[in-house]
Parts: structure tokens; C-alpha cells; sequence
């Protein structure tokens, strides 16, 4: 451990059974959306969203494109710095087309809000966001996703990719970071 974490223990918030569940729901949900469409981008926000993306366009019945973009308000610690940093843009235009973009978790609110405000500024056809938890008791921007998983407290939680300091994010579950 760095110097500077505490000791910590996890306990589980959401099971992995309840987060498949939820999203066997969404994808349902998402297939009637996008009904229409020829081919859907699916936007990961890198890192957290990796797995979710994954569970989510596997239980999804459409044409799928994947992309990512890397996105930071964060750093290390465990407080929104408030200052959202892309890190990585996508590879391909979105122009004209269908897009999701897929979050981990949506706080303070700035980071979703930004990406989706840079990414209708490239007029896609459709664009919708679907976030895995939301703490709304968090939220700083005047933003909700389209879709949410979990809606949690104000709680520091990791697993299912969610990290701490790099730390967790294989955790089949989510789990709320107790300190000792």
C-alpha cells in the first residue's frame, strides 16, 4: 500500500448476481431505444466502465461499435478535482450516428456532463448515457444519465472496475470502502 492510503476493508454493496440482473433490464431497455439503428457506438469512459461495457454489449442484440475515451477529474484520491482532463478521444467520427455513451458512476456530475456536451458538439444522430451507479445526493451539474443501475448513497465505493488508487476494480462486485 502507498504511504498515503489508509487501511481499508470492502464491504459488498451490490452483488455480482444483482449488477448481471440489472443489466440483462438495461439492455432490454437500450434494444428499444435503438431499435432503428444500423449500427450503434457504444462510448466507454475509460477506465471504470470497462467491465460494464463489456457485460452490457455482450447482452445487447444490435449492430455494436465500440470506442473509448479516457476522462479524469479525479487522479489518485478519492475527491472530484472538479477539472475534467480527456485523456484519450475517440477513434472514429460520430457524426450522423448512434451513440451510448457507458459511465461507471456518475458523482459530482462533471465529467459525464462535459463528455456529453464535447460529444454533441460533433452531431451524432442520437445520443443517450447510461451510468452503472448514480449518487444524486453528490451532484454539483444539472445531470442524469438516461439510464442508471444503481442509484447509491454518498458512499466510496469500488469493484465490477471502479477503483481506488488503482486497487479493486476486479472485484466482481460492488463494495463500499470502509477505513480501519
Amino acid at each position: 500500500m502507498g504511504a498515503e492510503q489508509k487501511p481499508y476493508v470492502i464491504d459488498q454493496m451490490i452483488s455480482a448476481k444483482a449488477i448481471a440482473a440489472r443489466i440483462e433490464e438495461l439492455s432490454a431497455e437500450i434494444e428499444e431505444e435503438y431499435a432503428d439503428t444500423n449500427k450503434l457506438v457504444v462510448v466507454g469512459l475509460l477506465r471504470g466502465s470497462f467491465i460494464f461495457i463489456a457485460d452490457l454489449v455482450r447482452e445487447l442484440d444490435l449492430a455494436i461499435e465500440v470506442d473509448f475515451l479516457e476522462a479524469s477529474s479525479y487522479g489518485s484520491g478519492m475527491e472530484s478535482s472538479r477539472e475534467v482532463k480527456i485523456l484519450k478521444d475517440l477513434r472514429g467520427a460520430i457524426e450522423g450516428r448512434d451513440v451510448l455513451v457507458v459511465e461507471d458512476i456518475v458523482d459530482t456530475g462533471h465529467t459525464l456532463n462535459h463528455v456529453v456536451n464535447l460529444l454533441r458538439s460533433r452531431q451524432p444522430r442520437k445520443l443517450k448515457t447510461i451510468a452503472l451507479l448514480d449518487k444524486p445526493s453528490r451532484r454539483e451539474v444539472d445531470f442524469r444519465a438516461d439510464w442508471i443501475g444503481f442509484e447509491i448513497p454518498d458512499e466510496f465505493v469500488v469493484g465490477y472496475g471502479i477503483d481506488y488508487a488503482q486497487r479493486n476494480r476486479n472485484l466482481p462486485f460492488i463494495g463500499k470502502v470502509r477505513f480501519t
